[in-house]
């Protein structure tokens, strides 16, 4: 079984790391695409661009036989075009958590933070009236720019990172916010500082255990009996922060430079 994961940046290693505790007898690719981050701020027909590069790439050097966009912004832009432009290939796409907030909630008081791209896109939006009607829910959502760039560089306890937080978190708090949507694949990599800011007991939802279950649950329909070891491969279109990629994984992983899309 070959996987295919990629992300703007470091991300995605979040979803990668609930893989390879899920996913046996693979090999996992993973394509940081560190060139063009953050997505969050490019436009759709960027994003796109971007992530049907990626997977021509995938498909061509390693036959793939699954992809898992492990990116918010990058699902909403691209996952319907990849899956009418590959058919036969496993595709497991990352939106906000939005149904397990409201199911988690007691406040009926629910934060998302996400990417400005994520919460302008058609995903999201389907997902949020697809479910907040539901039940009485107050939604209090909060675009985050820069923060990405702050996690990439490796700012995860920063002054400035706490900063930009506490600035967008404040108001939440004082409503009483008691679920947090993490809206990209980032953000759990400062949920330290979010409950920090937030002090009250906090529900942080965000998605790497659930696509890991998904994309097993599609392999296996296939025919994937998930024994053995799996195998993981990471490549970066730009500059890394290889620091974070062993903090993420837990154990020193090499990173390889690749082109993509020239």
């Amino acid at each position: 079984m070959k996987v295919g994961v990629f992300d703007s940046g470091l991300g995605g290693l979040t979803v990668v790391k609930s893989t390879l505790s899920t996913l046996k007898g693979a090999e996992l690719y993973y394509i940081a695409d560190t060139k063009h981050a953050p997505y969050g701020e490019k436009t759709k027909a960027q994003i796109l661009s971007y992530s049907l590069d990626i997977t021509r790439y995938f498909i061509e050097k390693h036959q793939i036989d699954a992809l898992v966009v492990a990116c918010n912004t990058a699902t909403s832009a691209a996952i319907e075009t990849l899956r009418k432009a590959y058919p036969d290939l496993i595709i497991v796409g990352t939106e906000p958590g939005i149904k397990p907030a409201i199911e988690t909630t007691r406040s009926g008081k629910v934060g998302v933070l996400a990417t400005p791209a994520t919460l302008r896109g058609e995903k999201y939006q389907q997902l949020v009236d697809a479910h907040v009607g539901k039940r009485e829910i107050s939604l209090y959502e909060q675009a985050c720019p820069g923060l990405v760039e702050q996690i990439e560089q490796g700012k995860t306890e920063d002054p400035e990172t706490e900063t930009m937080l506490r600035r967008w978190l404040e108001p939440m708090r004082k409503e009483g916010v008691d679920t947090i949507v993490l809206g990209c694949t980032h953000y759990p990599l400062v949920s330290n500082l979010i409950e920090k800011i937030m002090v009250h007991r906090l529900n942080l939802i965000h998605t790497g255990d659930a696509i890991a279950k998904r994309l097993l649950a599609l392999a296996q329909e296939k025919g994937h009996q998930n024994e053995g070891t799996t195998k993981l491969h990471i490549y970066a279109t730009g500059v890394i922060e290889e620091k974070s990629v062993v903090n993420l994984i837990g154990r020193k992983v090499p990173v390889s430079s690749v082109c993509v899309g020239e």
